[in-house]
């Protein structure tokens, strides 16, 4: 693997500073080696400020030696990014997408640049703690493999995928999934409040009891319905609960929740009304 590689990053946003932060704390590469773009010349001095990187505002420049090159834009800037990078980008270098919704081919047909990795991370990667999907196109060389893989661990797990559709699922499931978590958690604060708690103590049972649910789960091993289970007896209060959560549709709701994330994660990687995006 390349020691101290040349990491340019496109779009300087809130996930594009986690990864910043997660490379610098795991020693993928050093400050001075990590070039930072965005078009808000502000947000690249407070990250020159903060980490010592180089920040850029022209996107051309600031790929100039790449070894990675990190898209990290909102997926309507696409359009501007492949009119400053086509053709430009350098030919030993990998580009590594987060952007959501955008195939491999359509970022290589943008870019004219055959070796390209699509990433999805989620929400606490911001901590370290995320989980991302990634595929890598033909073209990407082991030692790329790597580097992506170093780039990526520094976000939390990481699960290298063999299909590009299962990034459309990891949107819908893992990337969408901290949105759904939020808002069980913001509906069980708000039922305790209802039962006569301060908000304060609601959620600290709320995020504790989450937080140790979890844990259980992955320490258990066991299929979440048998630790589910474990915790309902008959005719007690977790049984009447799951009744109603059952009889109000739970399970389904959910289910169709992140179905419908996933047909809007495929529809977003084509063009308006659906059709195929321009090459």
């Amino acid at each position: 693997m390349n020691v101290n590689p040349t990491i340019s990053i496109i779009g300087s946003g809130v996930m594009a500073e986690a990864m910043i932060a997660g490379i610098l704390k795991r020693n993928v590469t050093t400050a001075e080696k990590i070039n930072a773009s965005d078009i808000r010349s502000e947000r690249g001095v407070e990250l020159q400020t903060r980490y010592g990187l180089n920040s850029f505002v022209d996107n051309q420049a600031a790929i100039d030696n790449a070894d990675v090159i990190i898209l990290s834009v909102k997926p309507q800037r696409m359009g501007n990014v492949f009119g400053d990078l086509n053709k430009k980008i350098p030919s030993s270098a990998v580009v590594l997408s987060i952007v959501a919704g955008a195939s491999i081919a359509t970022i290589s047909n943008g870019l004219s640049h055959p070796a390209v990795i699509r990433a999805m991370p989620n929400t606490p990667a911001q901590i370290g703690e995320g989980i991302t999907v990634w595929v890598a196109s033909d073209s990407v060389r082991e030692d790329q493999i790597e580097i992506a893989r170093s780039i990526l661990t520094a976000l939390g797990e990481e699960v290298l995928a063999d299909e590009e559709d299962y990034l459309d699922m990891a949107t819908a499931l893992s990337g969408t999934g901290p949105a759904y978590a939020f808002l069980f958690m913001e509906a069980m604060i708000d039922a305790g409040v209802h039962l006569g708690f301060p908000r304060r103590i609601s959620e600290q049972l709320v995020a504790q009891t989450l937080r140790g649910s979890v844990d259980f789960f992955l320490g258990a091993k066991e299929h979440p319905a048998h630790l589910r289970n474990q915790v309902t007896s008959p005719g007690g209060t977790s049984a009447e609960a799951l009744y109603y959560l059952e009889k109000a549709g739970f399970r389904t709701a959910i289910s169709r929740a992140v179905w419908a994330a996933y047909e809007k994660s495929k529809a977003l990687g084509k063009g308006k009304n659906g059709e195929a995006p321009e090459k």
